[in-house]
């Protein structure tokens, strides 16, 4: 067997071991000991996160000191946007089950043929590289956000010989004080795992959503190259049939696969889509007013990465839908470019119905209202752009 074909055998699937780690972390990968205990675990962690948050920005709502406001609701909208896509996530993992299990048998059947194969595992492989890069990039946001920001005010204070009471990078309001050791080191380790948690965990979502349109991607290319199997003048007609017949049985189950996932990360996009606009407000907002002040570099420091992660992420979910969408349209060009002209008039006719379903293009929307696409992320930033200037007005 080829280098190629005994790297099928050892990782036969396109979700990378960081994903699915991912999925066991949190109890939502098939057939997973203590899920529940796992789930629920996690799930009440974050909730009581949240609490200690909305105390904070509920008792420090003051318009005239706009910025400390902003600052405490950005990280908050972020760990709510968390929140909800678990909440959704966990009511359509049943969806998953079947998407993931749908994955397992396109490996089973694609494993025997050489060419199958070999795309999976290029899509695979590109699989990888995008979660490992995506959950990289959300943890050193959270370094940066938690620890780099806090040594930096450190320093700056060390420099000017000044004493300032110890604040959490991420606010909270406890019914206790938390500026005094080791009270304040505590949480503030606890604060630092628990948002990179929950940041791995969102940039596995993320990666989730890209590794499933790749495998699509690859059903469809491997679908693309089949039509090139289609009989000239000559070979037999019968041969024909069949291979367009297994052409379109492919496509169904492409077409399947495909409405599972719009099933299972539209009501997330939508989070997403109105979510995103909020807190790369929030987060711009920051940055812009903190140009120029004494601790500027320290608001953009921690601020800087936490701003590209939250619009990397953002972006992926609309290059996805985008790039389903026009991945999909490639079928109907792979079909006129094979050697329909040698085939029967009642061959021909069946190879064009393939062609009109494929001319209706998969996609993925925002809770059925809205196709994800690089259009749909660049009014998500205009949005944002002019909410900042807002803001920007009122401070």
């Amino acid at each position: 067997m080829s280098e190629l074909g005994k790297g099928a055998v050892e990782r036969a699937s396109t979700i990378s071991e960081s994903v699915e780690a991912g999925l066991r972390f949190i109890g939502m990968w098939p057939r997973c000991v203590y899920a529940n205990v796992n789930w629920w675990t996690y799930i009440v962690s974050v909730a009581i996160v949240q609490y200690f948050q909305y105390s904070y920005v509920l008792a420090h709502f003051d318009i005239s000191d706009l910025s400390v406001f902003v600052d405490g609701l950005s990280i908050t909208l972020g760990y709510s946007l968390s929140f909800l896509k678990l909440i959704n996530l966990w009511f359509n993992r049943r969806k998953l089950y079947v998407i993931l299990n749908t994955m397992d048998k396109d490996w089973s059947d694609g494993i025997a043929v050489y060419s199958d194969v070999s795309i999976m595992i290029k899509h695979a492989n590109l699989s990888r590289q995008c979660s490992n890069v995506m959950i990289t990039t959300n943890a050193l946001a959270v370094f940066f956000y938690v620890i780099g920001g806090p040594i930096l005010r450190s320093m700056i204070q060390k420099d000017n010989r000044e004493s300032s009471t110890r604040e959490l990078p991420i606010k909270m309001e406890f019914p206790f004080e938390v500026d005094k050791s080791p009270i304040f080191e505590l949480i503030l380790i606890a604060q630092f795992l628990h948002d990179l948690s929950v940041a791995c965990v969102i940039a596995m979502l993320n990666a989730l959503l890209v590794t499933l349109v790749l495998h699509v991607s690859g059903q469809i290319d491997i679908m693309r190259q089949g039509f090139k199997e289609i009989s000239t003048k000559n070979n037999a007609s019968r041969s024909s049939l069949t291979v367009i017949k297994n052409l379109i049985n492919r496509h169904q189950k492409i077409i399947d696969l495909s409405d599972n996932i719009e099933d299972l990360f539209s009501n997330i996009a939508l989070l997403q889509f109105i979510w995103n606009t909020l807190v790369i407000c929030c987060i711009g907002f920051v940055i812009v007013i903190s140009i120029g002040t004494e601790e500027g570099a320290t608001m953009i420091t921690k601020s800087l990465i936490f701003y590209v992660a939250i619009t990397l992420e953002a972006f992926v979910f609309c290059y996805a839908g985008e790039y389903l969408s026009a991945k999909s349209k490639s079928i109907s060009d792979a079909a006129y470019e094979c050697f329909w002209y040698d085939l029967t008039p009642s061959e021909c006719r069946v190879l064009m119905f393939l062609m009109l379903r494929s001319q209706k293009r998969l996609t993925i929307t925002a809770g059925k209202i809205t196709d994800l696409s690089l259009e749909g992320f660049t009014t998500i930033m205009k949005s944002s752009a002019s909410y900042i200037s807002v803001l920007s007005a009122l401070y």
